[in-house]
């Protein structure tokens, strides 16, 4: 299964977003959201599971959970903004990936066989960080990623 990962778009989707999300499964968005058009532009591709980030604000903002526990295949996956936030020790409670924004840093890594991703920020450039996406790959409760970079540049 091939779930597209995006983060802290804040208002803005890049068609280059878009593109790079083509054919997910399923599209997992770890807040700072910025606009419900966003999800509702996201959802015209693939299902769509989101949560709050700092940023989103209003009635529709409200209606997104703080985190979401998603099972996809055999694999638990835990949805967060801000990995500083997380409130449970994910290989006790049987979670094989954590998925997070509000760095707006891309990253992979695995510590204790727990998946740790976080896709970087597909929204207006910030800091000298790429704008960028991520693709997981679930086999059964086995997880891979790859962050793919949307520009470069300064």
């Amino acid at each position: 299964m091939k779930i597209g990962v995006i983060s802290d778009t804040h208002g803005v989707l890049r068609p280059a977003a878009v593109a790079a999300l083509q054919g997910s499964d399923l599209i997992i968005h770890a807040g700072d959201v910025g606009a419900p058009a966003v999800l509702e532009e996201l959802r015209g591709i693939a299902p769509v599971v989101a949560v709050r980030g700092n940023c989103d604000r209003g009635q529709w903002a409200d209606a997104l959970p703080d985190r979401e526990i998603v099972l996809v295949e055999s694999a638990c996956l835990c949805v967060l903004h801000d990995l500083e936030m997380l409130d449970l020790e994910p290989v006790s409670a049987g979670v094989c990936g954590v998925i997070s924004g509000h760095s707006h840093t891309p990253r992979v890594r695995e510590k204790e066989g727990v998946l740790y991703l976080n896709p970087g920020s597909a929204g207006p450039r910030r800091f000298r960080l790429p704008a960028a996406v991520a693709l997981l790959h679930v086999e059964g409760t086995r997880l891979s990623a790859d962050i793919l970079i949307l520009e470069e540049g300064k």
